[in-house]
């Protein structure tokens, strides 16, 4: 026999993620419970890639695009640990 859905087990399996991209390169920088949160984040990545604008231009390096979309729990890698906001300073991007 089918069971019904129980919408808040869905609800709360559904988190919003800031994605970080570099070209086709796509990495989940970090993940919250709320849109709005997720958004705050977002723009606070952006305004620290913006700071090291000048850096990033003497390296060479493209800076990250970041976007906010749902994302389910289970869409998450076991080993996913959040992403600095200018965690790809590091020679590669993480």
């Amino acid at each position: 026999m089918n069971q019904p859905i129980n919408l808040s087990s869905v609800r709360e399996d559904t988190l919003w993620a800031v994605v970080a991209s570099i070209g086709r390169t796509n990495r989940v920088a970090e993940v919250f419970p709320s849109r709005t949160a997720a958004l705050a984040d977002r723009a606070w990545r952006e305004q620290q890639v913006l700071a090291y604008a000048g850096f990033l231009g003497t390296t060479r390096q493209p800076a990250p695009n970041y976007s906010v979309r749902p994302i389910r729990r289970a869409e998450l890698p076991r080993t996913w640990r959040p992403l600095p906001a200018l965690g790809f300073l590091h020679g590669k991007f993480v």
